[in-house]
């Protein structure tokens, strides 16, 4: 068992959660789900209290504790991309299926989760020793919703999109 283990909180549509998570991205799965041994105030015996799973190797617990808290972009998934078509499949996964699309890389799903697709072109343009060469890649990428490579790898080299 992990030392520490991200707890998100879902208006009992935790499972529904997980395994949408688990089809969209590598290294990811439902390790378990705990059902209410009996009734309690807000459900009955059997409804799924939490889900365990696993999302790109990290753990998290899905907790169906009602509609009290909700997300918001104070907490967000980072996740880092090899490709255009890597980022695309993610990005269109999240905003494709009951989501919406932010500007420079973010995104939220369906739960309100905010997400940051970000392909690793972007990192190193944004790092870049040349800083006019990161300039220009920055100021492309806050033109986006979600990152177009080829016009980010135009920018920074100084080549037209």
């Amino acid at each position: 068992m992990a030392r520490i283990t991200p707890c998100l909180w879902f208006d009992g549509d935790a499972e529904a959660a997980a395994t949408f998570y688990a089809a969209t991205f590598p290294d990811s799965r439902i390790d378990a789900v705990h059902r209410a041994p009996g009734d309690y105030p807000a459900g009955k015996q059997g409804d799924v209290l939490t889900v365990e799973f696993t999302v790109l190797g990290l753990s998290f617990l899905g907790l169906n504790a009602g509609p009290h808290f909700r997300f918001n972009e104070a907490v967000s998934f980072q996740v880092h991309t090899n490709d255009q078509a890597e980022t695309d499949r993610y990005w269109h996964a999240i905003v494709d299926n009951g989501g919406s699309a932010s500007q420079c890389s973010w995104c939220k799903d369906r739960w309100g989760l905010s997400w940051q697709i970000v392909p690793r072109a972007l990192t190193a343009a944004l790092a870049d020793p040349d800083r006019a060469a990161a300039s220009r890649a920055f100021t492309a990428m806050m033109t986006m919703t979600k990152i177009d490579v080829a016009a980010i790898e135009a920018a920074r080299h100084g080549e037209p999109a």
